[in-house]
Parts: structure tokens; sequence; C-alpha cells
């Protein structure tokens, strides 16, 4: 029984862990798709820029409700 909730706590962290990094990694990558569409003229690449932020956006977010939802 013990082992068993060891395990879960093991668990628990890694997944912990696993969310911090991608929430990590993909503040930095709104962080990149906001300095890049600053940055260009070109209305392709505008457009571009803007479509990476809003689905970088939306992914932190979930990311953000999953954390909430488990409680960290």
């Amino acid at each position: 029984m013990k082992l068993l909730k060891m395990s879960e706590k093991a668990a628990r962290l890694k997944e912990e862990r696993r969310l911090r990094g991608e929430i990590r990694r993909v503040r930095d990558a709104i962080d990149t798709a906001r300095n890049h569409f600053e940055q260009v003229v070109d209305p392709t690449l505008i457009d571009c820029y803007i479509y990476e932020l809003n689905a970088a956006q939306l992914r932190y977010q979930f990311l953000l409700r999953s954390c909430k939802d488990r409680g960290l």
C-alpha cells in the first residue's frame, strides 16, 4: 500500500515537472512569435506570426487550466 502511494507521488511529481517545462517552452514561443511579429513588414509573415502567437497563447491557456485542474 505504501509503495503504491510513493509511486503515485512520483508520477504526480513527474507530471508536474513536465507541465512546468511545457509552460516555460510555450512562454518562450509566445515571446519569440511576438518579437518576430514586431519586426516583420511583409504581410504574409505578419499573418504567419499572428497565427503562431494565437496558437501559443491558446496552448498556454490550456496548460494553465490543466495545472489548475490538477491542483498544481
